[in-house]
């Protein structure tokens, strides 16, 4: 006959995310179905993020452009890229 193993209480907080990743690390979840909640999660999966090679000198002209305008520069890369690929279907 196999004998329980003693299941280890699950802290009521953890004080940092390194904290909990160590502990669920050494822990089976399973284990404490009785003192965790079932949640649910909606998740927008439709962006997706690309890696553009960029010329240095044009990566510093997009952050600054970006900066004055107060957007992120890969928002306003993304913008300039639409307008121009957009454009070139027109002709």
């Amino acid at each position: 006959m196999h004998k329980k193993r003693k299941v280890e209480q699950m802290p009521e907080e953890f004080k940092t995310y390194e904290e909990a990743a160590e502990f669920w690390d050494t822990h089976d979840s399973t284990e404490y179905k009785d003192v965790l909640e079932e949640v649910e999660v909606k998740v927008d999966l439709q962006k997706r993020h690309y890696l553009v090679e960029l010329d240095n000198n044009i990566a510093k002209v997009l952050q600054e452009k970006a900066r004055k305008k107060g957007v992120p520069a890969n928002h306003l890369a993304s913008e300039l890229l639409q307008k121009q690929l957009i454009s070139d279907m027109k002709i």
